[in-house]
């Protein structure tokens, strides 16, 4: 199902055909590329938004003060408990990550232009202490946030991880499975993964540099299943 301007186009998914490249045949009239608004049910739901425009860019480290407002927000700061959010401790924390000295990237969402959250990602097999939680070291993990509290709860999410599979798919072009793992008591971030696509699967419990013992939940999600081996999404931003 494809939503455009209060219309519903259905279509269907063909034998060995991704979900997003039936949504685009869905929708081929509109020359337009769909996002996913809840891809969790039998019936896939997709979006053409003609007034809101999310872009994924490189993270600076002129962004770092927006960073840093958003890891002391209410809704993050729960979830980010690592690294408190002053400036010189995220500084330490992401700057070879923004200079491209570590194995970690760090991209900035913009909604029309304006910064609102960020993702970060990497190869799970550069990592070993992740690498033994699956069996696919070349897959490709990811942590984000939503900061600007004015655009929580209002659907940008499965729609932000979309835009950053955009730039995925093409940097990482082998890739066949993303991850990622959120804390279980994280109800907004697991039904964020659902509808972009991932599937729940293995809960685990992480050590945390304080000593406590946090219980995440793992999701993946199927690059050829969602995306598809021969469709990327458009690349924005």
């Amino acid at each position: 199902m494809v939503l455009d301007r209060g219309r519903e186009l259905s279509g269907v998914v063909h034998e060995g055909e991704s979900w997003a490249v039936a949504a685009r045949r869905t929708c081929a009239s509109l020359h337009a590329d769909p996002e996913p608004v809840d891809l969790s049910g039998e019936v896939k739901r997709f979006v053409v938004d003609h007034d809101t425009r999310i872009a994924i860019r490189a993270m600076t480290r002129g962004d770092l003060p927006d960073v840093v407002r958003w890891r002391a927000a209410e809704h993050v700061r729960p979830w980010f408990t690592d690294t408190e959010p002053t400036m010189e401790a995220l500084e330490a924390k992401y700057g070879d990550r923004i200079d491209g000295m570590s194995p970690t990237r760090m991209w900035v969402v913009e909604v029309n232009g304006r910064s609102v959250g960020f993702v970060q990602d990497y190869r799970i097999g550069d990592y070993p202490d992740y690498a033994v939680l699956g069996p696919d070291p070349d897959a490709i993990g990811i942590d984000y946030l939503i900061g600007e509290p004015a655009w929580v709860g209002h659907g940008l999410g499965a729609r932000m991880l979309w835009a950053w599979m955009s730039r995925a798919c093409t940097r990482f072009d082998t890739a066949r499975t993303f991850c990622a793992a959120p804390d279980h008591r994280n109800g907004a971030s697991r039904r964020i993964l659902l509808k972009a696509g991932f599937v729940e699967g293995v809960w685990f419990d992480e050590p945390q540099d304080d000593g406590r013992v946090t219980t995440m939940v793992g999701h993946t999600l199927d690059v050829a299943r969602v995306i598809g081996a021969g469709h990327r999404p458009r690349v924005i931003g």
